[in-house]
């Protein structure tokens, strides 16, 4: 059986500004798995950089607070309860525009990697 505590993750700023704790990866994690899992967060009033992922398929699940999600040319609100697809190689980013901080768990697949992770 494969536990890991939330609290046991490292937070780190990710490379879209938000502040990060990677819950699970196959290349960190004794687990082998087709995607890579986070818990996100975003300040009220503060938004992600504008990024892209050149080769991974992206889910965010809204957990608490709510915002404005930028897909492409597209907009949407969103709020706790939604979920979010994010198509491989699209432009995307968040903004808080509640006055809560904005949480939310991020699916990526294949598992997230670095260099695939593109500041526009």
């Amino acid at each position: 059986m494969f536990i890991k505590r939330m609290d046991d993750c490292v937070e780190i700023t990710a490379n879209d500004g938000c502040r990060l704790k990677e819950i699970l990866h196959t290349d960190r994690d004794e687990i082998e798995l087709p995607y890579s899992l986070a818990f996100a967060r975003v300040e009220a009033g503060k938004a992600t950089l504008p990024h892209s992922l050149a080769a991974q398929d992206e889910v965010y699940t809204i957990l608490a607070g709510g915002g404005v999600m930028h897909i492409g040319a597209e907009t949407a609100d969103v709020t706790a309860g939604d979920t979010v697809h994010i198509p491989a190689g699209a432009e995307q980013w968040i903004e808080n525009t509640s006055a809560e901080e904005l949480t939310f768990a991020a699916l990526v697949s294949p598992p997230w990697c670095e260099e695939d992770d593109i500041l526009s």
